[in-house]
């Protein structure tokens, strides 16, 4: 018998409305007032700021280890801006300019990066999951969230995040299938950097993009200019109407580049070129926003100058209370780890804790440790 075709939806647009010399496509613009896109502007900067002060504080042994997001904040402002506050916000490890925009301090976050677990908190009131670090393990969380409030009827939606990287575990395609089979609420945003720490795009996938994997789960994919953000907010946006109206999840890919370190331990040196860095510099996407909105008189270079003033002065107050708080003795106490697993703490956690605290009484005194007696809790190694 003759073999017969399938037809499959298999053509993925790539749309870009600002392009890297700040052109836009007039018919493309969407539809922001003056208020949004100076909103948008502050937290990009005060991410790439931000994130040029932590790695300081990481050279100087003052926060441990951490992913910088130089580069990624067009995906991750332009995203979340086009959820709301009851939505939900679901971070990998770059979504530092989006968590800012969603309101966690920036104190809070530096209490991450310098190992309490009192950085890993949402504020009150904010719909968002701390940032996660073991790769596409947040997708399941997403899309169980996404399943639970399409079971209620809610309106709401789930917007997520995950590298290029991520798209190769077996949590990546396991999230999608069930969001689609389910149609939940989901938006999976790809920030694809194209580099899994040190391994290329080339070397992770076959096809031509990874906005095509949607095909296979019977969802809208799309791939976008990551570096324009108001192009990742019309993404973003059209799919959060679709995700609204009951119509399922999409897949987003953002195509940027990571202009600084996987994380502030690696050496990109030693796998890409110098010519390549200064190519995608080029069509940084703080530069092109910045473009924009001075051609639409929206900020001039006195209100930009102004505005870098108020960031400075706004990061240094951060870095003084994160600076504060990480001296206090209550903080200290590794017996917190357990506060924020669950509501009622299980039998075999509060053993475990039992156990903790033990151990810590019965702990020596040392060298930059604090006193541990019988019954107290102690603290750890500043």
């Amino acid at each position: 018998m003759p073999r017969t075709p399938i037809q499959l939806p298999t053509n993925i647009e790539y749309l870009s409305i600002l392009d890297e010399n700040a052109q836009i496509d007039k018919q493309l613009e969407p539809i922001l007032s003056t208020a949004d896109l100076k909103r948008m502007y502050h937290f990009m900067l005060l991410a790439r700021r931000a994130d040029e002060r932590m790695l300081k504080l990481q050279r100087q042994g003052r926060i441990g280890t951490f992913p910088q997001s130089l580069g990624h904040e067009a995906i991750s402002v332009g995203a979340a801006s086009a959820i709301g506050s009851s939505d939900w916000h679901v971070p990998a490890y770059r979504e530092f300019s989006g968590m800012l925009l969603r309101g966690w301090p920036l104190e809070t976050l530096l209490l991450y990066w310098g190992g309490f677990e009192e950085g890993a908190r949402p504020p009150d009131g904010v719909n968002d999951l701390p940032y996660c670090v073991p790769v596409a393990s947040q997708l399941l969380h997403a899309t169980g969230i996404g399943m639970a409030m399409k079971i209620a009827g809610d309106k709401k939606v789930v917007l997520t995040f995950f590298g290029d990287g991520s798209s190769s575990e077996g949590d990546f395609h396991e999230a999608l299938n069930f969001a689609s089979v389910f149609q939940a609420p989901v938006i999976f945003v790809c920030q694809n950097n194209q580099f899994a720490i040190s391994v290329p795009l080339s070397r992770q996938m076959h096809c031509a993009t990874l906005a095509q994997r949607a095909v296979s789960y019977g969802i809208p994919g799309i791939r976008v200019d990551g570096n324009d953000i108001l192009a990742v907010y019309a993404a973003t946006k059209e799919a959060v109407d679709r995700a609204r109206q009951g119509l399922g999840p999409t897949l987003i890919e953002g195509l940027t580049y990571r202009t600084t370190a996987h994380t502030t331990s690696d050496d990109p040196k030693k796998y890409r070129s110098p010519e390549e860095e200064q190519l995608w510099s080029s069509r940084d996407a703080l530069i092109r926003f910045r473009r924009y909105l001075a051609d639409r008189g929206i900020m001039d270079e006195s209100a930009r100058i102004s505005l870098e003033a108020e960031i400075e002065q706004e990061i240094k107050e951060a870095v003084r209370k994160f600076e504060e708080a990480a001296g206090d003795k209550e903080l200290l106490n590794p017996l917190h780890m357990f506060d924020y697993l669950y509501a009622e703490t299980p039998e075999f956690l509060e053993r475990q804790r039992n156990e903790l605290q033990q151990f810590l009484a019965s702990r020596s005194a040392g060298p930059g440790r604090m006193e541990a007696k019988s019954g107290e809790s102690a603290g750890r190694d500043p």
